[in-house]
């Protein structure tokens, strides 16, 4: 996360699950518990089939327009959370169709909060949904791991507040006014992703170093500071990198909207699968119901914390999807998606971590895998992966049906002893990877050079990749390696590790450092929209970084809107993209930018 970071390193408490949560006046999540096929068992032995849907468990809360004491409950849950970054709390809001009035959902640490209907205006709230940063001294570059999506929102003062960092999307959201995404103070603040929303009024970034807003609708953007991108946003400022900061493409190649839980009109479960949009622009609803189909709650398992790697097998096995509820998950073998056209779900940031060093998960070459919303937390013993999309030498075209990535997130460290040598692989092609945060932890438990060891952050071998909003940070050695050919990039922002002990430690044969996304030697076509890398050496400032970027130098490998940014004159770059563009100096914090490349 970018701007100098604090030197807290939170403690690490354990927490009861709130009594609240178990008592809420509300329906529990109930389908028809319609059994799936048997699937053979090792050994001649018959597993007991497992049954679809189910109760979402205590940590998701389910409100409908007459259920009592909303606003302090969700108080209550704010108050275990808003400082809880490293706890194990994991909370789901989930708002059944209607009208709400005079609420303020404050959102804290592993919090999302949600409407249940087919498009956002089904469900209106009228009030806030809020994260601000007092817990952190108005310093709002620590509110990680939460999000808001698809409800409308008519603000109090007219304009809504959300101060994010990393890992906080913001996704089919009606917002009937503006959006503020500053803290209240206007302290420092580094996010963040807006994607399939409508905002009518003025969205103003004020203190947000970098931000990507994909396939959307606003009424004005106020202004910008490094690196700001969209794509496919209706009422976008126009291109203008680097002053002011806009990158702007018209459409988003490719999208697919991430899952999401809905009630039907009998008031059951259902997850809808928004369907692929070529060339995106504009939001995907308010005209009639969205392109897409959807799932009965039966056809998923719905898996409670405590749950075995063997038993979500078993469920993959039998056909059924898997909608991982809040809590944590310890995996002593991969969840194996060997199916096309699997969903794997998760709420209120359930959270994998792979014991025994472990891959947590693993798809097979196949089509149309959707995975989305949860957090991938490596263990203390090293994994060489922790998660895997396809596997070595995938080569299978999925252009007509992709693999999603979406709001998965991936952690080093920070919450405890981790290590990866790499935390996420995509092999298979096609892959769209639509926002992750992928970071080695530079504050927390469990954080030193050596101590959370994790070279790599993302590596692309398949071919035909898209990531639409890629954050990776920290790494000590490649941040991203792209290797497949025809990958595209459309937002990348970086920040080098704080923690390098020394030039030695970070040398890279001849060359100073590791690049923060290096391109393969081989690949011959390769595109990236809007990227920016970041320095903060605090250990050694002395550090020089050659360059933020390195790629073959061929016409069919193409740049545009690079950055590199040397925060307080903590360490420098001695150039942008391989040997182009200016290297930074001074404590000024000010940005080298490269337009074009070659």
């Amino acid at each position: 996360m970018p701007h100098t970071p604090s030197s807290e390193t939170p403690a690490v408490r354990r927490r009861a699950v709130l009594a609240a949560a178990a008592t809420v006046a509300a329906a529990p999540a109930l389908a028809g518990l319609a059994a799936a096929p048997v699937s053979a068992a090792p050994r001649g032995k018959r597993l007991r089939a497992l049954p679809g849907g189910g109760d979402l468990g205590p940590n998701v809360l389910v409100f409908d327009p007459s259920t009592p004491d909303i606003q302090a409950r969700l108080d209550a849950v704010f108050r275990q959370q808003e400082a809880a970054q490293f706890d194990t709390g994991r909370h789901a809001l989930l708002f059944r169709p209607g009208t709400y009035h005079g609420l303020n959902a404050q959102l804290g640490f592993y919090t999302s909060i949600a409407g249940l209907g087919l498009s956002p205006d089904d469900t209106t709230i009228n009030g806030d949904v809020t994260v601000d940063a007092g817990w952190f001294g108005g310093n709002a570059t620590q509110n990680f791991w939460r999000s808001a999506e698809n409800l409308a929102l008519v603000p109090v003062s007219g304009t809504n507040r959300w101060a994010v960092a990393q890992a906080a999307p913001f996704r089919r959201m009606h917002i009937r006014g503006g959006l503020n995404l500053a803290p209240s103070g206007y302290g420092w603040a580094s996010g963040g992703y807006i994607a399939d929303s409508r905002i009518e009024g003025e969205i103003g970034p004020y203190s947000q170093q970098q931000w990507y807003t994909r396939d959307s609708a606003i009424g004005s953007w106020l202004n910008g500071v490094w690196n700001m991108v969209f794509s496919g946003v209706e009422g976008a400022p126009a291109q203008s990198f680097p002053n002011p900061p806009y990158t702007t493409l018209d459409t988003t190649p490719v999208s697919r909207e991430k899952p999401f839980l809905y009630v039907d009109g009998a008031g059951a479960f259902r997850v809808f699968l928004p369907a692929k949009r070529t060339n995106a622009r504009g939001v995907t609803w308010g005209n009639g119901t969205p392109r897409g189909s959807s799932l009965p709650l039966s056809r998923f398992y719905v898996a409670k914390p405590g749950v075995t790697a063997a038993t979500l097998n078993q469920a993959l096995a039998q056909g059924l999807n898997l909608l991982l509820t809040p809590g944590i998950y310890h995996l002593d073998r991969p969840i194996q998606v060997n199916r096309a056209d699997t969903v794997v779900l998760g709420l209120g940031y359930a959270t994998l971590i792979p014991d025994n060093g472990v891959t947590a998960l693993k798809v097979a070459d196949v089509d149309g895998v959707r995975l989305a919303s949860f957090l991938v937390d490596a263990g203390p013993v090293n994994s060489s992966v922790l998660l895997e999309v396809g596997p070595s030498g995938a080569s299978r075209d999925h252009s007509a049906n992709p693999t999603t990535v979406q709001d998965v997130f991936v952690r080093i460290g920070g919450a405890g002893a981790g290590k990866a040598t790499t935390s996420m692989v995509i092999n298979n092609r096609h892959t769209i990877v639509d926002h992750t945060w992928v970071w080695r932890a530079d504050h927390g438990e469990g954080v030193g050079w050596e101590t959370n060891r994790a070279d790599y952050g993302v590596v692309v071998n398949g071919h035909d990749v898209l990531a639409t909003g890629l954050f990776v940070e920290h790494f000590n050695k490649y941040d991203v390696q792209w290797n497949g050919q025809r990958g595209r990039t459309i937002f990348f922002q970086n920040e080098k590790a704080y923690d390098a002990p020394s030039q030695a430690a970070i040398q890279n044969g001849s060359v100073k450092g590791y690049a923060a996304y290096k391109v393969g030697a081989a690949v011959t076509a390769h595109e990236g929209w809007g990227l920016g890398s970041y320095c903060y050496y605090n250990v050694d400032p002395t550090i020089v970084q050659h360059h933020g970027f390195a790629a073959p130098n061929v016409p069919g490998v193409k740049f545009h809107d690079l950055l590199v940014v040397s925060l307080g004159g903590q360490g420098q770059y001695e150039h942008v993209i391989n040997d182009l563009g200016a290297p930074t100096s001074g404590t000024s914090t000010v940005p080298s930018t490269v337009v074009s490349y070659p």
